[in-house]
């Protein structure tokens, strides 16, 4: 599916930005190899957040790539497996599950933090910590969805055993947001446009909020990851890629109003509201901040205390990760 919109009007709007780096100079882009392949597929979830991910197009054919796709993945299957089975290149995914699927192997390579900052955990009137979390009920879509790894993780770094303190509800019929609100479960993690459409409808109470609240307000959520054979096949296209989105990241900073507006025109968001206030929220100008490399320990690093993953930190840092390619296009945007 293509984003709609008049091209032209889209890089009259960015060349008015004034943010520097949002489209760098065009001679960079052309002084390059050509990119192996002019076809990049990108993942599509119903999640808003990865906004940058969606806007970029025009960004990539600037890039060099004339044939820009957005394939949503088959029901039963998160955003990691179709990066592994090379069904899309790349795809903005959530940190904690990058790290599990890395843990078993899957030929995924995270190359950069986009965002951190739009989960949040709500509760009833009987949690106002993650601690109170234990004896309760929290509703998640399954076990091992990325809800689930997210507040695995966040349970054992406040000391719980996620598999003992909690007990999980899982409905694949229903969405978890519509058990907390029928008073079903206690409490779930949402992430855009659910929090959004929670506070809106005036329902629960944020007990964790990861655009403010430390440590997770700290450390990425969405990363950009792609399938390791391209990686390592097509570096210059990898790179391409990279730059396309972080430059629309920027893009979502300098004008949540448009951006917002574009990803409901193009069928990506049905509510603009709700999408204007994510861009407003979700602090996307952090990628040029925080180290990737961080994240990616801090969240294996829980998952590994919780039994969730066998493998180290530094495993799955030497095994998944490839900062070479975020570096270049840091020092070609002057962060």
């Amino acid at each position: 599916m293509h984003i709609i919109q008049n091209r032209r009007s889209f890089l009259a709007s960015a060349a008015a930005v004034g943010v520097a780096g949002v489209l760098g100079p065009a001679t960079r882009v052309w002084a390059e190899p050509l990119p192996e392949t002019t076809t990049i597929r990108l993942g599509k979830i119903s999640g808003i957040c990865i906004a940058p991910q969606y806007v970029a197009e025009d960004l990539l054919r600037l890039e060099g790539f004339s044939d820009v796709r957005y394939v949503a993945g088959e029901p039963g299957y998160g955003t990691s497996e179709t990066i592994a089975r090379g069904e899309v290149d790349f795809s903005l995914n959530f940190a904690a599950p990058l790290a599990v699927a890395i843990d078993a192997g899957d030929p995924i390579m995270v190359l950069a933090g986009v965002h951190p900052g739009c989960f949040e955990l709500f509760g009833n009137e009987s949690i106002r910590s993650m601690r109170d979390l234990k004896g309760k009920t929290v509703g998640v879509q399954g076990l091992g969805s990325t809800p689930h790894v997210f507040l695995t993780s966040m349970a054992a770094y406040v000391g719980l055993d996620p598999q003992k303190d909690i007990r999980w509800v899982t409905n694949p019929a229903v969405r978890p947001m519509e058990l907390f609100v029928k008073g079903k479960v206690d409490a779930f993690l949402g992430f855009p446009p659910e929090p959004q459409e929670l506070h809106a409808r005036n329902i629960g109470h944020v007990v964790v909020n990861s655009a403010t609240d430390r440590p997770w307000s700290q450390y990425f959520c969405c990363m950009l990851a792609g399938n390791a054979d391209f990686v390592r096949n097509n570096p210059v296209a990898t790179k391409r890629v990279l730059r396309a989105i972080l430059k629309a990241a920027d893009l979502c900073v300098a004008e949540p109003w448009r951006i917002a507006r574009q990803i409901v025109d193009g069928g990506f968001a049905a509510n603009y509201d709700y999408a204007l206030q994510t861009m407003s929220e979700v602090p996307y100008g952090k990628w040029r901040d925080y180290d990737p490399e961080d994240t990616i320990r801090f969240y294996a690093l829980r998952l590994h205390e919780s039994g969730m993953i066998k493998s180290s930190p530094h495993e799955i840092i030497a095994n998944g990760t490839d900062w070479r390619f975020l570096s270049e296009v840091k020092r070609e945007l002057k962060t």
